[in-house]
C-alpha cells in the first residue's frame, strides 16, 4: 500500500465540499445516483475496455460530452461535491447514458483500494486545486507519489492528462511528469500540448483562467512500461 511505501504526510484529492444542492439535484441523487454508484465497499472493480478515469469532475458537464461522443467507453468519474454528482446525474439521466460510474470518495483511496494496477487506459485530471500560497503548495495533488500511483493503474500505452491554468502549478507539474518512471511526453520534452478534442467542454475554472489572462496548459503523458514497485491492488 501508498503508506506503507511513503510513510510520510498523505496526499489527499480533495476535501468534501457538501454545498447547498437545488432540488433536481437532490431528486437526481436519490433517484438516479444508485443505478451508477461505485462504493469502495465493492472492493476491487473490473473495469472493462476501455476505460476512462476522471479525478475531479465538478458539476459533470465535460464528463457528459465525452461519454454521448464515445458511447462504447467506459467512464468512472471521481468527486467529493456532491451537488456536482447531482448536476452529473440529472445530464446522466436525460442523455439516457449508460456508460458512466461514479464515486464518492478520495481519489487515492480509490485508486488504492477500488482499481486494479494496470486497469485503466486514460486518467484526466482537469483544473485540479492549484492552492495558490506557497505555504500550501504541498496540499497539491499532483506530486511524485500521486503520480506513481497512477502510473500504476495505468495500462503500458495509457494517458496521463492534466490541464490547469496557474503557470506555476503548469511548470510544478510538468517536473513531475518529466521524471516519472515509464512516462513519455507526448508533446516533446519539456513542452506542453495543444488544447486536446478530448475536453470538448471550456469549464468555469477554464473561463475563469482565460478571463484571468492566464495561459490554460496541458500535458498529456503516455505509459511506456510497467511500475517499479507493486501499489496495491492486485491484478483481477
Amino acid at each position: 500500500m501508498i503508506e506503507k511505501i511513503f510513510p510520510l504526510r498523505r496526499v489527499r484529492s480533495f476535501v468534501r465540499r457538501d454545498g447547498r444542492m437545488t432540488d433536481g439535484q437532490k431528486d437526481a441523487l436519490v433517484k438516479v445516483w444508485p443505478k451508477f454508484q461505485l462504493s469502495l465497499e465493492d472492493g476491487l472493480i473490473d473495469p472493462p475496455t476501455p476505460t476512462v478515469l476522471e479525478i475531479g469532475f465538478g458539476s459533470g458537464y465535460s464528463l457528459v460530452e465525452m461519454a454521448k461522443g464515445h458511447p462504447t467507453t467506459h467512464f468512472i468519474g471521481i468527486e467529493t461535491y456532491r451537488p456536482g454528482i447531482g448536476s452529473l446525474m440529472m445530464e446522466v439521466e436525460r442523455e439516457q447514458l449508460n456508460n458512466v460510474r461514479v464515486y464518492y470518495a478520495d481519489a487515492v483511496e480509490v485508486l488504492e483500494n477500488g482499481l486494479p494496477l494496470e486497469s485503466l487506459d486514460v486518467v484526466q485530471i482537469f483544473f485540479p486545486d492549484p492552492w495558490p500560497k506557497r505555504r500550501h503548495h504541498k496540499r497539491r495533488l499532483i506530486q511524485p507519489r500521486f503520480v506513481e500511483l497512477v502510473v500504476s493503474r495505468l495500462k503500458v500505452g495509457g494517458t496521463l492528462h492534466l490541464a490547469t491554468d496557474w503557470e506555476h502549478y503548469a511548470e510544478e507539474m510538468m517536473k513531475v511528469l518529466s521524471v516519472a518512471n515509464g512516462l513519455q511526453n507526448l508533446a516533446g520534452v519539456g513542452e506542453f500540448s495543444n488544447r486536446s478534442t478530448q475536453r470538448p467542454v471550456v469549464t468555469k475554472f477554464e473561463k475563469r483562467g482565460q478571463v484571468s489572462g492566464r495561459p490554460i496548459r496541458e500535458l498529456q503523458f503516455k505509459k511506456t512500461s510497467p511500475p517499479l514497485s507493486n501499489m496495491g491492488g492486485e491484478r483481477v
